[in-house]
C-alpha cells in the first residue's frame, strides 16, 4: 500500500516547485510523472499523477506516444499501474506503434501487471487482442529456446510465465475465438502455425462448449488442420495434428485453393512418420 507519510511528502514537494515545472513536458515528451513512474517512486508518481490529472494532462505522451501508464507497464511496475488506473488514466492510449499499455502488458508476459486491468481484456489494438499478444509472444520465446539448441533457464522462465499469462487472459474471460482483423488468425491459429505445441495442448483443453466450431475457423481459407499439415519437417506435426483431429478438426474442409488439408501434407511420403500421418487421414475420413 502507499505509504501516507511519503505521499505527504511528495504532494509538499510538488506544491514548493515552480508549478509549470510540475506538469510541463521535456524535450522527449516526459512530464515528472513519466520519470517518476520510470524509476518506480511510487509516492511520487501517485502525487505527480494528482497534480497532470487536475489539467487534463495525465494522459500526457512522450516522443513515442507513451503515456505514464505505458510506462509503468513497461517498468514492471503493477503497483503503480494500480494507482494510475484508479486517478482515471486511459486504457485505450495507444503508443506510435498502436499499442495500448494492456497490449505491453500481455507481450512482456507480466503477470502481476496484468492482474491490474480488471474487465479489459478485450479490448482490441491494431487488430489484436492481448490474448494475441500475449500468443504471439510466447511464440517467439519458444521459437528462441527452439534455436538454442541447449537449454536455457532465462528463456525457458519466460517462456513459462507468458504461458501464465496467457492462461490468465483465458480465465478472465477473454474470447478465443477473437480473430485478427489483418490475418483473421484466432489464437490457435497462431500457435500451430509456429508449431507451438505447448500452446496448441493448453488451448485444446480448455472446456469449450463450441470446440469443434473453434478447431474449424478459418484464417482466410486455412484452417488450423491446414496449417498443421504444412509444418513440413516439424517435430511436433504429428502430435499436432493427432490433437486437432481429437478435438473435432474436419478433414475435409478446402481452402481457397480448393485444398484439403491432406493435399498440403509433404509431397511423396518418405519415412515412418510421414506414412503414418497420410493413414491418419485416411482413417479420419473413412469415419465420416
Amino acid at each position: 500500500s502507499l505509504d501516507a507519510s511519503k505521499l505527504e511528502e511528495a504532494r509538499m514537494m510538488l506544491s514548493g516547485m515552480d508549478y509549470s515545472s510540475t506538469v510541463s513536458q521535456d524535450e522527449d515528451g516526459d512530464t515528472i510523472l513519466h520519470i517518476s513512474t520510470a524509476k518506480g517512486l511510487r509516492e511520487c508518481a501517485f502525487a505527480a499523477a494528482e497534480r497532470l490529472r487536475d489539467v487534463g494532462g495525465l494522459n500526457a505522451k512522450e516522443h513515442k506516444g507513451k503515456t505514464a501508464l505505458h510506462v509503468a507497464v513497461t517498468a514492471n511496475q503493477p503497483e503503480i499501474v494500480r494507482d494510475l488506473l484508479y486517478l482515471g488514466a486511459d486504457i485505450n492510449a495507444w503508443d506510435v506503434n498502436g499499442q495500448t499499455a494492456l497490449h505491453l502488458a500481455a507481450h512482456y508476459g507480466y503477470l502481476d501487471v496484468l492482474q491490474k486491468f480488471k474487465h479489459c481484456y478485450n479490448v482490441f489494438s491494431l487488430g489484436m487482442t492481448p490474448l494475441h499478444c500475449a500468443a504471439i509472444s510466447h511464440c517467439a520465446t519458444v521459437k528462441s529456446l527452439c534455436n538454442m539448441g541447449v537449454p536455457d533457464v532465462h528463456l525457458q522462465t519466460q517462456a513459462s510465465e507468458k504461458l501464465s499469462c496467457l492462461q490468465m487472459l483465458v480465465s478472465v474471460g477473454a474470447c478465443l475465438l477473437s480473430q485478427e482483423i489483418k490475418s483473421n488468425k484466432t489464437v490457435l491459429h497462431l500457435a500451430v502455425k509456429e508449431g507451438n505445441i505447448d500452446l496448441v495442448r493448453y488451448l485444446l483443453t480448455i472446456p469449450l462448449p463450441n470446440m469443434k466450431d473453434f478447431v474449424n475457423m478459418k484464417a482466410h481459407g486455412h484452417t488450423a488442420l491446414h496449417m498443421a499439415a504444412g509444418l513440413h519437417g516439424n517435430p511436433n506435426q504429428e502430435e499436432i495434428l493427432h490433437l486437432l483431429l481429437s478435438r473435432g478438426a474436419d478433414s475435409r474442409v478446402r481452402n481457397l485453393e480448393n485444398d484439403q488439408p491432406a493435399h498440403l501434407l509433404q509431397s511423396n511420403p518418405q519415412g515412418e512418420q510421414v506414412s503414418q500421418i497420410h493413414e491418419l487421414f485416411k482413417l479420419k475420413q473413412s469415419e465420416i
